[in-house]
């Protein structure tokens, strides 16, 4: 377990019966632990010899054989154990607490996609909204030490001043999806002030890498491409997005888990900083900080197939912005880290994970 887990010392030896015992540095709730996010954290606490108790309703957004398969990964492990349950079931997540007692929270369940959001919005308020309520509940009677949750990089909605960064305001979302993140980010910060809850909030830019979601351009573009079908490029391809690879998203989670926010004692109410809080609680953008166009991003998944893309140019979607560009300064100079992994690198990872997942 090594120095860091013994000075964290054992106090899960005791802790009733309703979840195995085991003796780990930290007991983490990761909710979402099927999703392509939650899979790879979930990995990560329990290589570095955490407890984790993942959480996944396994929902059929998309292919339910995919979440399973990386939940088969996790379970098995000393050190993981599934729960099967939905952030709005109320009962269930007050007895999930109630038994775990759990040192840190990871919340990264959650309704996803912007554009499933015109078509289905209620998912969002149950998942998003009365889901992330429950967490906070939990979090506040059973005195959890930190909560990590997930916002999203579209919160920034029509803002267009680049790079974005958390200290610019995040007032006018452009989809449902956006609004509930944004509403996150609010409650959480209610909960830090209220009851002092150390909470940080975590702005993921376009992630992508294997295991990763088929809804997402790169699992389509890819598919299409192999299977000789066109690709729909919106906005006749005028797009920009931070691409940010999977294990830069990881690490940032990881560290940023491991650094209580604290209150900013230059806080001012008369000009507020939207990114800080007298109370403990704290936002960070996690994104490349280079913005790639999707032109670029489809040469490069072409150059890596060996094989050209028919192009389907259509125009923007309701609910999309043209461009997203992080601001990582403030994760640079609290957490020391910000991603670097190169779009030539992710996405030839991506696609020998994928050729050999589907056994091309």
């Amino acid at each position: 377990m090594g120095d860091r887990g013994k000075d964290r010392g054992i106090r899960n030896r005791a802790r009733g019966n309703a979840l195995p015992e085991i003796i780990m540095s930290e007991r983490v709730l990761v909710t979402g632990a099927a999703g392509f996010i939650g899979f790879y954290v979930s990995k990560r606490f329990m290589e570095r010899g955490d407890e984790v108790i993942g959480l996944d309703n396994l929902n059929d957004y998309y292919d339910v054989g995919l979440k399973k398969a990386r939940l088969a990964q996790l379970e098995g492990r000393r050190g993981f154990r599934f729960v099967h349950t939905a952030l709005e079931d109320r009962s269930g997540i007050s007895g999930l607490f109630r038994e775990g007692r759990f040192d840190k929270v990871i919340n990264l369940a959650a309704q996803a996609g912007v554009r499933y959001s015109l078509v289905n919005p209620y998912a969002y308020v149950d998942s998003n909204l009365v889901g992330f309520i429950n967490i906070l509940e939990g979090c506040r009677h059973h005195h959890v030490k930190h909560l990590v949750f997930a916002s999203s990089s579209s919160v920034y909605g029509a803002n267009t001043k680049m790079p974005f960064s958390i200290h610019h305001n995040v007032d006018h979302p452009v989809s449902l999806y956006a609004a509930t993140k944004k509403a996150n980010e609010l409650m959480a910060h209610t909960y830090s002030h209220l009851y002092k809850l150390p909470c940080t909030g975590l702005r993921f830019f376009t992630v992508y890498g294997p295991w990763g979601r088929p809804d997402m351009a790169l699992f389509l573009f890819t598919k299409a491409i192999l299977e000789d079908r066109p690709i729909d490029v919106y906005n006749y391809g005028k797009m920009q997005r931070d691409f940010t690879y999977i294990d830069d998203i990881v690490e940032g989670v990881i560290r940023v888990a491991d650094k209580m926010p604290q209150a900013n004692p230059e806080w001012s109410g008369d000009l507020p900083d939207p990114g800080t809080s007298p109370a403990p609680y704290r936002i960070y953008n996690i994104g490349n900080n280079n913005p790639v166009e999707l032109m670029r991003f489809i040469e490069v998944l072409e150059d890596t197939l060996g094989k050209k893309a028919k192009k389907n140019l259509l125009p923007i979607q309701p609910g999309d912005v043209p461009a997203t560009y992080a601001d990582v300064d403030d994760l640079m100079r609290d957490v020391g880290f910000k991603p670097l992994t190169p779009i030539e690198e992710g996405i030839k990872r991506f696609v020998e994970w994928y050729k050999g997942y589907y056994r091309l």
